[in-house]
């Protein structure tokens, strides 16, 4: 009886663990997906709607940024497994990109620079979409 107890606790705890991670998850993907929205609204860029579809935002981001198309290509380069060193290329093209955005916002360039800094990204996303 104490093992069922025991199991039934810690499976509580795991899926109270994963509902948070999951909510976390969505609200984040809903937040960058808006700010990605909102960019391509005031840089006057057709089919907002495509900031909300996964992977079709990768292709908006390269059409936001005034950018060839095949450079989704490399931003795509973080899904194919067992390469994670391609990982640090796709950072560095969308570091790129949001460079054109800021500039096209009017804002200085380099601030797309802090978008490495985790949790300052959400921030500097934020600047870039609501600045103005």
């Amino acid at each position: 009886m104490q093992n069922i107890i025991e199991f039934a606790t810690a499976f509580g705890i795991a899926s109270g663990i994963l509902m948070t991670f999951f909510v976390l998850l969505i609200a984040i993907y809903v937040y960058c997906a808006f700010a990605l929205m909102t960019i391509a609204k005031k840089l006057n860029t057709k089919n907002a709607w495509m900031a909300w579809i996964p992977v079709l935002n990768y292709y908006y981001l390269t059409k936001i940024s005034r950018v060839s198309p095949l450079w989704t290509l490399s931003l795509l380069a973080c899904l194919i497994p067992f390469a994670p060193w391609l990982g640090w290329f796709m950072v560095g093209v969308m570091i790129w990109m949001f460079w054109r955005i800021a500039e096209m916002r009017k804002l200085p360039g380099w601030i797309s620079l802090l978008l490495i800094v985790p949790l300052l990204n959400f921030v500097i996303l934020g600047i870039i979409a609501w600045y103005k």
